[in-house]
C-alpha cells in the first residue's frame, strides 16, 4: 500500500468530472453569509441615513431591482425563447449573487426594523426566501453532480482499491475485518427500503452511522497493520504512512458510498424544496408591490 487512492471518473463524462461539495466548502460559503449579515447590521448601527431619506430609498431601490433581476434565471432554465441567452450555469451564479446582494441591500435600507406591517411582511418574507435559497444552495450541490457522477466515483475508486474486480488484490487484504464491515456497510444500505423514512435516515442520520463505521475501521486497523509491519520490517515512518492511507482508503470508500446513497434522498429533497420555495416568493412579490405602493400613495 504505497500509493494514494484517486478518486473521479475519467471516460470525459461532464457529471463525473464537477467537483464534489465538501465540508470545508460548505462552512466558509455560510460563514461568509454570516459576514456579510454582521457587516449590514454594522452599517445599519451607524444610522447615516434612514428608510426615507435619499439614500435609504435608493438603497431600497437597488435591493428590490436586483431581487426582480431574480426572475431571469427561471425564464432562461424554463422558456424556450430565452435558450439562447447564454449557458445556465452562469445564469445560476448570477441568480446566487442577486440572491444574496438584494436582500442585504434592503436591510441595510430597512436598517434590520419595519415601521409598518406591511414593511414587516415583505421583510419577513424576504428573510424566508433568503433563507430557503441558502437550503437550496446546500442540496443542490449534492445532486449537481448527477447519479451517474457519483456512481462512477465510486466505482472508479473500488477498481482502483481492488475490492470489486473478482481476483484482484485489494489494498485492504491485510486486514479482512475492515473489509467486511466496508461490505457489510455498502450491502446494508443498498437493501433500504425506499420510501420517505429511508431519505430522512440518509439525509441525517447517516453521515453519524457513517463516523462510527470508520472509527470501528480505524481500531480493526491497527493489529492487522502492526502484525505487517513486523513481517516487513518496517521502520516507524513507514507504519505510520501505511495507517494513514489504510484510514484514507478506508474514509474515501465509506464517503463515496454515502454520496451514492444519499442522492435520491437529496434529489427528494430537492423536489420537495421546489414546491414549498414557490409560495415564499410569491408572497415576497405581493407583500413588496404592497410596501412599494404604501411607501409611494402616503
Amino acid at each position: 500500500m504505497t500509493t494514494q487512492p484517486k478518486t473521479g471518473s475519467t471516460d470525459g463524462k461532464s457529471a463525473a468530472s464537477r467537483p464534489l461539495p465538501t465540508l470545508s466548502t460548505d462552512i466558509f460559503v455560510y460563514a461568509l453569509l454570516a459576514l456579510l449579515v454582521w457587516v449590514a447590521r454594522q452599517i445599519s448601527l451607524l444610522q447615516l441615513f434612514k428608510a426615507g431619506d435619499d439614500v435609504g430609498y435608493w438603497l431600497g431601490v437597488a435591493g428590490a431591482v436586483m431581487m426582480l433581476l431574480l426572475f431571469s434565471y427561471p425564464l432562461r432554465k424554463h422558456f424556450r425563447f430565452a435558450q439562447r441567452w447564454g449557458p445556465v450555469k452562469g445564469w445560476l451564479y448570477a441568480h446566487m449573487v442577486l440572491g444574496i446582494g438584494g436582500p442585504l441591500l434592503i436591510l441595510v435600507h430597512s436598517g434590520f426594523e419595519f415601521g409598518s406591517l406591511n414593511a414587516g411582511v415583505a421583510l419577513y418574507s424576504m428573510i424566508t426566501v433568503a433563507l430557503s435559497g441558502v437550503v437550496g444552495r446546500f442540496i443542490y450541490a449534492r445532486v449537481n453532480r448527477g447519479l451517474y457522477g457519483e456512481l462512477a466515483s465510486l466505482s472508479d475508486l473500488k477498481v482502483r482499491a481492488g475490492l470489486e474486480q473478482e481476483g484482484a488484490r485489494s489494498r485492504l487484504s491485510f486486514a479482512p475485518a475492515v473489509e467486511k464491515t466496508l461490505l457489510e456497510f455498502a450491502q446494508g444500505e443498498r437493501a433500504s427500503p425506499p420510501g420517505w423514512a429511508t431519505h430522512m435516515r440518509r439525509s441525517f442520520l447517516l453521515p453519524w452511522t457513517q463516523w462510527l463505521v470508520y472509527l470501528r475501521c480505524a481500531h480493526l486497523l491497527n493489529e492487522p497493520s502492526a502484525r505487517l509491519a513486523a513481517r516487513l520490517q518496517w521502520d516507524a515512518n513507514k507504519i505510520s504512512e501505511h495507517r494513514r492511507l489504510a484510514r484514507k482508503l478506508v474514509r474515501r470508500y465509506l464517503n463515496a458510498e454515502v454520496k451514492v446513497a444519499q442522492f435520491g434522498a437529496f434529489e427528494w429533497m430537492l423536489s420537495a424544496w421546489h414546491i414549498a420555495h414557490i409560495p415564499f416568493v410569491f408572497l415576497l412579490v405581493i407583500s413588496t408591490l404592497v410596501h412599494i405602493f404604501a411607501v409611494h400613495a402616503y
